[in-house]
């Protein structure tokens, strides 16, 4: 049985509600991806090499005292919450500036394979930095396999 697209000639008006139900991408994280305060979460870059995890978070415009960075188990979580309002005294205003900015993202990291007492975190230049390396047991070790 073939799903098909019902014209909706009879009825011009009717609202197109399902005219492009079965074209949508409905898994389109770019149209989901967003935070409580109905602002896009901050992009993300995860790195991984021989010795490490690096995690790159894009916030520009905020400092390092805005972010808060948790390690529980194997769950890493990046969350912020800034605020911010603008009022000049001198003036009557009509209008009143508020900002506010919260997001939380969280990463399951390979259960024990980091090191969790060497996790650092840097900002600089709006990116957030997260250096998590890995354990000694965890790095790939190249054995040298002798032919008989």
């Amino acid at each position: 049985m073939a799903i098909m697209k019902r014209n909706n000639q009879d009825y011009p008006s009717f609202p197109s509600l399902f005219d492009n139900l079965w074209s949508r991408n409905w898994m389109d994280w770019a149209n989901l991806n967003f935070s409580d305060t109905n602002t896009t979460l901050p992009a993300v870059n995860v790195i991984e090499n021989e010795d490490e995890f690096k995690i790159e978070l894009a916030a520009p415009g905020m400092t390092k005292d805005d972010f808060k960075i948790n390690l529980e188990g194997n769950i890493l979580t990046i969350s912020s919450e800034k605020k911010e309002e603008k009022e000049d005294k001198k003036q009557n205003y009509t209008r009143r500036e508020f900002s506010y900015l919260s997001f939380q993202r969280s990463f399951t990291l390979p259960e024990h394979s980091v090191d969790r007492e060497k996790v650092a975190a840097t900002y600089k230049e709006g990116i957030l930095h997260i250096q998590i390396p890995k354990r000694e047991e965890a790095k790939p070790k190249l054995r040298e396999i002798k032919i008989s």
